[in-house]
């Protein structure tokens, strides 16, 4: 039921001196440039070029609950096209540990599992030079590329000298560049109004260019609330010798107690016009919010009409609303960013020349991800057979980045806080695919295979899904045949402009024992057309791909480079995947109930009895006869003579 949305990520941020696989194509896509270059390269080509852009930054969140919301409105915000996020750096919540809620641990999400190009703070306080030098090698291992280097705030009233550490931005800046040299592209912090310890703003400003000099790459500013307070520090920092790229951070106001607070940490003060309208409204939080975003457009607009600035960074102290209403009014948010492939890039240097995925994780990308960490080489080009590297297990379905971003409340009120037969399961499904309120007025906006919002492509596909559901056939991924659509199509397009794509149709789904006999029988009268794998639980195993080659499902042919096949049906990996995907049933589903009750032993049943599908017609130009297959299918399981 299809897969789910994927991330436009302008992804990458790899350095060109690292070793990669030769590869023969051509010429290089626009959007495989992005995917490789460095962040402040993607920058100057975007100055040049005249383009605008904006990042995005977010904090860790306090709990575990957080951390799923957070992660979900990092695939959220990040469809809107960012050139890259920043995660900020917290001392006291222990920010380079393995806890979900850790600063390293967030970026590393946004990364691997979000494909956000991101930087990741990181401060001097509390820190000696060994205890740095650990975190960076550890952000360098996970895949970060960018480091916002900074003194941090003090932890009591004043700085307090770090004995073996650093006890200013510019000597973590160094540090960096002599410990990793070109490695990691480095941000450091620039003030508008000057630093609030600084004793004068001219010195900040000779303070900011020994941070440019030391090997920063980009500057990000404090935040400010009139547009000529930037331009004029713009205007002083190229008079002073610094050329790197500079980005305006902008806040937009969302609530009374929000400013204060920033206020109070920037030490900044609030101009006299601001808080003559703010402090009126103060206890109206709808009102201050949509004057914070009026008063954002504005300044956003005279910032970008001068012509100085291409970028904004917006402080979005984790809420979405204010900063997208901001973009889509300034016309700089994307509504629908183009897909390079159909499945969301991981922007993990590693994975940069990864072209190549099976189909049955197009729903459960984070997953795949996850399970493939471990291997040293990614597919380029075409997927191996059953030389290809195994993957990695998952035991744990609840890490916060593989968990549903819906509450166990919300999960049974979708799915049946009482299930009284498996037709209560084929509602679920049939309700899912059609966008309905169930039976109890909610609707299903996911299911354990599928917690994203379906693709648009399933809309050609919405009626027949219906009705195989209601007889039992429980889809969970497939796909509509495409004969050389163009790659801009705004269903079933990807890759460059000027393109063609092509589909097989594909059908994934779990049913009955009854139903697979019938099934076998029928297939036998489309072979070779229809490629099939149908296995249970145990492991039992019946295919027509008698020498288990790979089946190339989706494939590209574009200007000037070789055909891209990125999805392929795998035989080998569809027994990698029925694990998790049975496994799912009981994980996600069966769990939410008590145990020995009907509802829970109705998945189980389903679980220990059902098979999982998946069958691929080959002659994408024709109709598609996969559902022909599933038609004549029900014709065998009510027909008299088989009873």
């Amino acid at each position: 039921m299809v897969k789910a949305n994927s991330v436009d990520s302008c992804s990458g941020g790899s350095s060109s001196s690292e070793n990669s696989k030769e590869n023969s194509r051509s010429s290089t896509p626009v959007l495989d440039i992005e995917r490789h270059e460095r962040l402040t390269d993607k920058m100057r080509r975007r100055i040049e070029a005249g383009d605008k852009w904006f990042s995005l930054e977010f904090f860790p969140p306090r709990t575990a609950n957080g951390a799923v919301n957070l992660i979900s409105r990092f695939d959220r915000m990040g469809s809107g096209g960012p050139l890259f996020i920043d995660v900020t750096w917290h001392p006291a919540g222990d920010p380079g540990s393995d806890k979900e809620t850790s600063s390293m641990i967030i970026a590393n999400t946004a990364v691997n599992f979000c494909g956000l190009e991101t930087v990741l703070h990181m401060t001097c306080c509390n820190q000696t030079k060994a205890g740095i030098t650990k975190h960076l090698q550890k952000a360098k291992h996970l895949g970060l590329k960018n480091i916002m280097a900074l003194r941090g705030d003090p932890v009591g009233e004043e700085w307090e000298e770090e004995a073996e550490g650093f006890n200013f931005a510019v000597d973590l800046v160094k540090h960096i560049r002599r410990e990793f040299e070109d490695y990691f592209d480095i941000c450091v912090a620039g003030y508008p109004k000057g630093h609030p310890e600084a004793e004068n703003y001219e010195q900040d400003l000779r303070y900011l260019k020994d941070k440019v000099d030391a090997g920063a790459d980009f500057i990000i500013t404090q935040l400010f609330f009139r547009a000529n307070a930037f331009l004029t520090f713009l205007k002083d920092c190229r008079d002073i010798g610094i050329t790197c790229p500079v980005l305006p951070g902008i806040f937009p106001i969302q609530g009374y107690c929000s400013l204060r607070q920033l206020v109070k940490l920037s030490k900044l003060e609030v101009p006299q016009e601001i808080t003559d309208v703010i402090e009126p409204i103060k206890d109206n939080d709808a009102a201050i919010r949509n004057y914070g975003i009026d008063l954002a457009v504005s300044m956003c607009k005279e910032l970008l009409d001068s012509g100085l600035v291409h970028g904004l960074h917006f402080y979005t102290l984790n809420r979405e609303v204010a900063t997208i209403d901001v973009l889509k009014r300034l016309g700089m948010w994307k509504e629908d960013p183009r897909r390079p492939l159909p499945w969301a890039v991981s922007a993990h240097p590693k994975r940069r020349e990864e072209d190549v995925r099976p189909i049955f994780w197009a729903s459960r990308p984070k997953s795949y991800i996850y399970r493939t960490q471990e291997w040293d080489d990614f597919p380029n080009g075409r997927w191996g057979n059953s030389s290809s590297p195994a993957f990695g297990e998952l035991k744990d379905y609840y890490l916060f980045y593989l968990k549903s971003k819906s509450p166990q409340k919300q999960l049974l009120k979708m799915w049946g806080e009482e299930l009284t037969s498996e037709e209560s399961v084929f509602e679920v499904f049939m309700n899912y695919i059609s966008g309905d309120p169930n039976r109890n007025g909610h609707k299903v906006t996911c299911l354990p295979w599928n917690d994203d919002p379906l693709a648009q492509e399933t809309n050609l596909l919405t009626e027949k899904l219906q009705k195989v559901n209601k007889r039992g056939i429980l889809t969970i991924n497939s796909q509509p045949n495409v004969n050389g659509k163009p790659s801009t199509d705004p269903v079933v397009g990807w890759g460059p402009s000027r393109g063609y794509v092509f589909q097989k149709a594909y059908l994934e789904f779990f049913t009955s024992s009854e139903t697979v006999t019938a099934l076998i029988k029928v297939l036998k009268k489309y072979e070779p057309r229809v490629n099939y794998h149908i296995v249970n639980v145990q492991g039992k195993n019946i295919t027509n791909s008698s020498d288990m080659q790979p089946n190339a499902v989706t494939w590209g042919i574009f200007p000037g480079r070789e055909i891209i096949q990125p999805t392929v049906v795998d035989p080998v990996s569809f027994m990698s995947w029925k694990d998790e995907a049975f496994a799912l049933w009981i994980e996600q589903w069966a769990k939410l109930y008590e145990d020995e009750s009907p509802s829970r032993m109705i998945i189980q049943y389903i679980h220990d009895n059902y098979f999982l599908v998946n069958l691929v017609d080959n002659d994408f130009p024709l109709e598609n006869c996969l559902w022909q297959v599933i038609e004549d299918t029900f014709k065998e399981l009510d027909s008299p003579s088989e009873q």
